[in-house]
């Protein structure tokens, strides 16, 4: 069996991404993916963008990623200018959707926004089950996997497997690291053993939050340096 890590959101804040790397670095798995928001947020979205390209193999484009590289809202100007022009191209080339294949499920792999509406762990089964279908073509997955929310969960709906990694750098509830860590067959089309397991990893928080003061044009550091702390988003 294979392990597929999962991660996501790690806006800009690097101690969280560090901490994962370790846990990399421990976990050792066959294949990682990255499913949006590598920026936004955080004080160093320029240094998010350079680790998420040299750790995952696999890459969605997220709601911040989309809106910060197509210069959408000019209060975002400190992270245009931050990234630069051949990062934002980058962030740009991103899919909005994808999809793997493990022990005969097929699985759909998003962030959320800005293609698909922000699912929840307290949604119904009828508001999970629309992450089932492909936004891109008539596809129904037996299982997704999504991003978006901040908050980690595994659920099962009448069409199968509905599960969030959390955020790396953002999580909201507790303050960790979270990601998630799927073991199978990976691109086998016959049914077999699954798992599904989320992974919290603590970090060096106030290292996070003292970062921003390094950064006195990041809009609403004193949000980020609040939910970083307490996993309370602020605003």
């Amino acid at each position: 069996m294979e392990k597929i890590l999962f991660f996501s959101d790690v806006h800009g804040n690097m101690p969280a991404a560090l901490a994962l790397e370790e846990e990399i670095k421990r976990i050792k798995p066959d294949d990682i993916w990255f499913l949006g928001d590598a920026v936004g947020k955080g004080p160093e979205s320029d240094k998010a963008i350079d680790w998420v390209r040299a750790t995952a193999k696999h890459f969605i484009r997220g709601n911040w990623d989309d809106g910060i590289a197509s210069k959408a809202y000019p209060n975002d100007k400190f992270f245009w200018d931050q990234i630069g022009e051949e990062r934002s191209q980058w962030l740009k080339s991103l899919p909005f959707e994808d999809e793997f294949l493990i022990s005969g499920l097929h699985f759909r792999a998003v962030h959320g926004r800005p293609t698909d509406r922000l699912y929840q762990a307290y949604d119904t089964w009828e508001e999970m089950e629309e992450g089932f279908k492909s936004k891109i073509s008539d596809r129904i997955y037996d299982g997704y996997i999504c991003a978006d929310s901040h908050m980690p969960y595994i659920r099962t709906c009448s069409k199968g497997y509905a599960i969030n990694t959390g955020s790396v750098g953002n999580n909201l509830g507790i303050p960790k690291v979270h990601a998630v860590l799927i073991e199978g067959n990976l691109n086998s089309s016959e049914p077999g053993p699954i798992s599904f397991n989320i992974i919290s990893i603590p970090y060096k928080n106030e290292e996070s939050r003292d970062l921003v003061d390094k950064y006195p044009d990041l809009p609403h550091g004193d949000s980020f340096k609040k939910e970083v702390m307490t996993g309370i988003y602020s605003r």
